[in-house]
């Protein structure tokens, strides 16, 4: 049994994590601070699991030996950086660097989610790992985007001059079961308002694209990069690219609804293309998706119900 520390393991991500790492036999220690994640989250974990409420961007130790660090800690979401720009940058700087210390004072295996956020409003498409990025550093996305791109040069600095074995993972849009109805990212927001019947917001002409990979397969990758000796930046999501126009179709479709869809301006810094290259994820971990969009907005709704789905 090995013992695993989850930062932001009471999130979207951090829960299925957990609950995963459980499954295959090891124990959990969540570390959140619930600002963004949620004790429903975790409220079924019992056996091999500790939940610790613990604010990361202050020095934090765990006694007992630890074999793997998950630092997953961060608001995700538009709307949460927005409304938490200064702990967004703290989490990124401060957070990272505490959890690398615990990491580093216990040899264990360190793995941090990073974001395809770090190529910004990319320039190559589809985005390989190789691919520098085009961010805005002092937009309003920046102090998410920057504070994720800083805490991959700390990971980094820890591997080459600390000799921490690091892991870095660069998430692509994720969805499943979980996610909070008003996050204000695409598919909760475009579920919740096709179940409630509201017309669906598509910002822009929704032309604009990104790849959506199910929780599932997210987890399965972000497992297997942890296990491997694999150090440099690995993309995992879904290399298939859908418009936000048919993905709210797709909704539409899936959840039965009448909604109309309408357009509103947007936002500023919001990234046009959005696709990853897997190719590095295929060939060191065997890794890829298997749930196709159509698949996990069906398994999303089937799991979550309704009620979450609308924030009940």
């Amino acid at each position: 049994m090995a013992t695993c520390v989850v930062t932001g393991g009471a999130g979207f991500l951090g829960s299925h994590l957990s609950e995963t790492l459980i499954a295959r036999g090891h124990r959990v220690i969540c570390v959140d601070n619930l600002e963004t994640g949620s004790l429903r989250n975790i409220e079924h974990l019992r056996d091999s699991f500790e939940f610790r409420q613990v604010d990361i961007i202050e020095p934090f130790f765990i006694d007992e030996p630890v074999d793997f660090v998950y630092h997953l800690a961060s608001p995700a979401s538009p709307i949460d950086y927005l409304r938490l720009p200064l702990h967004t940058l703290k989490v990124g700087s401060y957070g990272t660097h505490h959890a690398l210390g615990l990491a580093k004072k216990h040899r264990a295996r360190f793995l941090i989610a990073s974001t395809s956020e770090v190529y910004g409003d990319p320039q190559v498409h589809p985005q390989p790992e190789s691919y520098w990025g085009h961010v805005n550093p002092i937009g309003p996305r920046g102090v998410y985007d920057e504070a994720k791109r800083y805490a991959e040069a700390l990971t980094m600095a820890y591997h080459r001059y600390q000799g921490v074995n690091t892991a870095l993972m660069r998430i692509f849009n994720t969805y499943g079961p979980r996610m909070r109805a008003n996050d204000g990212r695409a598919i909760p927001t475009f579920m919740r308002q096709a179940l409630q019947g509201k017309p669906i917001t598509v910002f822009g002409d929704g032309s604009q694209t990104r790849s959506f990979c199910y929780v599932d397969d997210l987890i399965a990758g972000m497992i297997a990069l942890a296990e491997s000796s694999v150090h440099e930046p690995v993309n995992i999501g879904n290399p298939v690219e859908f418009t936000l126009l048919e993905l709210a179709e797709a909704v539409v479709d899936v959840t039965g609804s009448k909604s109309e869809i309408v357009f509103e301006a947007l936002p500023t810094d919001d990234p046009k293309i959005r696709r990853p290259d897997i190719t590095r994820a295929k060939q060191h971990l065997d890794w890829e998706p298997k749930i196709q969009l159509r698949e996990g907005l069906e398994k999303t709704l089937e799991i979550a119900g309704v009620e979450q789905l609308i924030g009940h």
